[in-house]
């Protein structure tokens, strides 16, 4: 009775950490987020833990070896009991009987369980895990202290993880609000799109000055309508007398409305730091209702021309 019983702890200690770990990887971070604001002990605790992945997977490591530890003890002397003379064959016969038993009952089932139900089953066996990792807390210390000595090593940072697992939770809650019919599926690819690019530099996207299609101040304007009808330009840079001395562009349909036959008048270009990112010069474009910016570097150098076609393109790729 007293073996039967290990056996069942065990089997149920490898369903718990086995199942939170899968839930850990699904559960949707808003929803922690409003449940811990709104005041829930146990939500704060579990969010806790998402912002502290390596504690979480210390706990997880140490509970299943644990687990293990038990289900093999158990199947040991269960196979001593029932077989009492010694042989290879009672050896193996054991593990080869009780396999099945513990892989659906102890790994796949609650894997199962915890992957189409993540938040509800975290948030049922959070004051056990959270207990589990006070009580383990010796153990995970130096678990993670190798590991953040390995990260050192390889030149790796833990804000690598972080960003893994946003980035998995912002596509399931895009998922699920398509699903819930919230976001239509142009909006959602449009919301991977922007994740997607959002932090590029600038700098990665513009044009040099010297591949732009420009003209000098002083050009006829035929030659400029000429030129932008042959690259479906609606602006036109301009360049001063020397050589790369960016002045300002043109737009298109002031051309045609003007009765000036020669460049003379130029808009200014608004300038963009090319360690900006790309939604912060969308941003600026937008808000200045710009169709291009010179990007210039550290020392204030122009470097090149971003358009605002350039940073909407991305984002409008659709599959």
């Amino acid at each position: 009775m007293g073996i039967g019983l290990m056996l069942l702890v065990g089997i149920l200690l490898s369903a718990f950490f086995s199942g939170s770990e899968t839930g850990f990887y699904r559960a949707t971070r808003v929803r922690l987020a409003l449940d811990a604001m709104s005041g829930d002990p146990i939500a704060r605790g579990i969010l806790w833990l998402t912002n502290n992945p390596a504690v979480f997977v210390a706990t997880t490591l140490i509970g299943n070896n644990l687990a293990n530890y038990v289900v093999s003890l158990a199947i040991v002397l269960i196979t001593a009991e029932v077989m009492s003379q010694e042989s290879m064959w009672a050896e193996v016969a054991g593990p080869v009987i009780f396999s099945p038993l513990v892989f659906v009952y102890g790994e796949l089932l609650p894997k199962n369980l915890f992957y189409h139900a993540p938040n509800k089953l975290l948030r049922w066996g959070g004051p056990p895990f959270l207990l589990c990792t006070v009580v383990f807390a010796p153990v995970s210390v130096i678990l993670w202290a190798l590991a953040r000595f390995l990260q050192w090593a390889l030149g790796q940072s833990p804000e690598q993880v972080r960003l893994t697992l946003a980035r998995r939770e912002l596509q399931r809650v895009l998922e699920e609000g398509q699903e819930a019919g919230v976001l239509q599926p142009s909006q959602r690819r449009l919301a991977q799109n922007l994740f997607a690019v959002a932090n590029r530099p600038v700098e990665e996207l513009c044009t040099p000055v010297a591949r732009a299609a420009s003209v000098r101040v002083g050009t006829p304007k035929a030659d400029v309508l000429r030129l932008a009808r042959r690259h479906g330009a609606a602006v036109v840079p301009v360049m001063g007398q020397r050589a790369r001395d960016l002045i300002g562009y043109v737009q298109v349909m002031d051309l045609r409305m003007t009765e000036s036959q020669l460049i003379d008048r130029v808009r200014p270009l608004l300038e963009i730091r090319a360690q900006e990112t790309h939604l912060a010069a969308l941003i600026r474009l937008r808000a200045a209702r710009e169709p291009l910016a010179a990007v210039a570097n550290r020392e204030g150098e122009t470097i090149g021309l971003i358009y605002a076609d350039q940073l909407l393109e991305p984002l409008l790729k659709f599959e």
